[in-house]
This record gives C-alpha cells, structure tokens and sequence, in this order.
C-alpha cells in the first residue's frame, strides 16, 4: 500500500471518530423553538427528538383553538431550524464542506 493511500486512510479514521463524537454530542443536545413571543416553547433534542412543549396558560383560547395549532406547529419547526443549523455547523467543520450524505 502506498504511503499516499496509507494517509488518506489514516484521514478517513480520523473524519470517523469525529463524526462518531459530533453524532453523540447531537443526541444529547437539546434546543428551543419558540412562538408567539415565547408563549409557546417546544424542546427538541438533536436528534430530532419532541422532548417537552410549554405553553403559557394567556395563550390559550377555547374559541380560537387553531392559533394555539399554528404557534406549536411553528415553534416546532424554529426547533428543526435550529438543530439543522448546529448540525449542519458541527458536521461542516468535520468534513470541510463536503455534502456527504446522511449527515
């Protein structure tokens, strides 16, 4: 085996235990998504995972059901914003910008 080959297999072992290390710290992250002004608070870990929804009781409104649907349905989503941006931010720096996927 070629010492060029050896090296870039040497770099493959070494982008995998980052990449390996990146993935644990993401799961045991966890992120806010709010709405509403922060009437509505959802938690998301990094893996993507729904971990706990706060609503503020001044929100909530028996006739108007549907704007409390929407302020979760958007503060769930500035939650997978989030995730999305540290991940892609953890990972980037990892493979240097490189799409690879599943990651």
């Amino acid at each position: 085996m070629s010492k060029q080959l050896k090296n870039i297999m040497k770099q493959a072992q070494k982008m995998q235990a980052q990449v390996m290390k990146a993935q644990e710290e993401m799961k045991s992250m966890q992120v806010e998504g709010t709405a509403g002004g922060g009437m509505v608070k959802v938690m998301m870990s990094g893996s993507n995972e729904l971990v706990s929804i706060k609503i503020n009781p001044e929100v909530v409104d028996p006739k108007d059901v549907e704007m409390l649907e929407d302020l979760i349905i958007a503060a769930h989503a500035n939650a997978l914003e989030k995730v999305k941006e540290t991940s892609e931010s953890a990972f980037g720096s990892i493979t240097g910008g490189l799409n690879i996927p599943g990651l």
